[in-house]
């Protein structure tokens, strides 16, 4: 399928089988978002995206790379493989405000629209069920576990205020502090080691810190613990930071500088500190700009309109990043029309479920769907592809 008219032929195909499912996949998005689940958690979410994907036909794998609500769900078996992820975790007491259940629906959308055309296409149609994007790196485990393993390009949309066919990122490390200091009655201080002392010291030296680092960086987080009562000098304390840069190597040496703030804190109080375990850095993101293109010219004719002059400080992270370095990848932003309200606050868990957000579950549906048409018959295009299967291990060398 190569010509014209075929091509225009399979995307109004796919057009229409979303727009017949629609109802159904506005309200998969619903219950998604009325039914929040943190990181790893997603027990009830992914299970409804994948029982709508094993109802049009898909080959369903739950647990996927001893990850419970990991999910791999297969249609096709042609020679060039596309992935399209989706994800459906939430925000600890914001639910759904960032708007992961557009992500799930109009994953599910793209993928039984495609899933007819696999044969003509060529292709094989593989829906990578990723948790726990906002605080776990799900997808990174599952690139190292190998369920990425023989995906030629990926791809995934995500509500935002903006259009954008690129979300601009950051690259994020985690870390989690805790000191160890000795309890005392407050009526006795002298015979106590104020652990809360030393990360008030630590988010001093951290306040100093960022006058000295790039317009690029950021560095931000929360107490999590400083003792129970105040008439008891707290033996513990503890912490949950980022730093973001701009590319994962400069990450690096701004890790090292927010650690030495921690270990400042220790050594001017006397507490000891040890670190918690986190999860992996998330990555830079670089995203394929002939697939991004291939997007932008298909979601023009469906009449979206893109916010060029998008502010360069506008930033986020995503385990899809993790995904570019990997294989060819695209990530672009659908506009929700929501401002104030931005991803991570509670007025955009409500822009979630609009008629905006109704609207971008079917556009990003039809938008993934007719760019992997476009790439599976362009031919340069195509050969690229097939030339990048992803093995994460060879191509990015495992975990950052």
């Amino acid at each position: 399928m190569t010509d014209a008219g075929s091509v225009d032929l399979a995307k109004a195909a796919v057009a229409g089988a979303v727009d017949g499912a629609r109802d159904e996949l506005v309200e998969l998005s619903h219950r998604i978002h009325g039914t929040p689940e943190i990181a790893f958690e997603e027990e009830r979410a992914s299970t409804w995206v994948a029982d709508a994907l094993a109802k049009a036909g898909f080959d369903v794998e739950h647990g996927v790379c001893d990850l419970p609500t990991a999910f791999t769900a297969t249609a096709g078996s042609g020679t060039l493989t596309i992935g399209i992820c989706a994800e459906y975790d939430a925000l600890p007491g914001l639910g759904h405000a960032c708007g992961h259940n557009v992500i799930a629906a109009a994953a599910v959308g793209a993928a039984r629209a495609l899933a007819p055309l696999a044969d003509d296409l060529d292709i094989t149609v593989r829906v990578l069920g990723t948790p726990a994007e906002e605080r776990g790196g799900g997808k990174i485990l599952m690139l190292e576990r190998g369920a990425f393993d023989g995906v030629h390009a990926s791809m995934m949309v995500h509500p935002t205020p903006y259009e954008s066919v690129e979300m601009p990122c950051l690259a994020v490390g985690q870390l989690r502090p805790r000191f160890h200091g000795r309890s005392a009655p407050a009526t006795f201080p002298q015979d106590g080691i104020n652990a809360a002392d030393a990360l008030t010291i630590a988010q001093v030296a951290l306040g100093l810190l960022r006058q000295h680092i790039r317009l690029d960086e950021r560095i931000h987080g929360i107490v999590t613990g400083a003792g129970d009562v105040p008439n008891v000098i707290p033996h513990e304390a503890t912490g949950w930071w980022s730093a973001r840069a701009a590319t994962t190597e400069a990450l690096e040496p701004l890790t090292d500088r927010v650690r030495a703030c921690f270990e400042a804190g220790a050594v001017a109080t006397g507490a000891t500190l040890s670190w918690d375990e986190v999860p992996p850095v998330y990555s830079h993101m670089e995203a394929d700009v002939e697939l991004g293109e291939l997007y932008r010219r298909n979601a023009v004719t469906a009449g979206r309109t893109f916010d060029d002059d998008l502010d360069p400080n506008v930033a986020g992270s995503t385990d899809m990043a993790n995904v570019s370095l990997a294989m060819p990848a695209i990530h672009p932003l659908l506009s929700l029309d929501c401002l104030p309200a931005v991803n991570h606050q509670p007025g955009f868990a409500a822009a979630a479920v609009s008629d905006r957000a109704d609207g971008a579950v079917r556009d990003g549906a039809v938008l993934m769907a007719w760019t992997a048409i476009d790439a599976a018959t362009a031919p340069p295009v195509r050969q690229r592809l097939l030339g990048n299967p992803a093995t994460y291990a060879t191509r990015s060398g495992g975990s950052p």
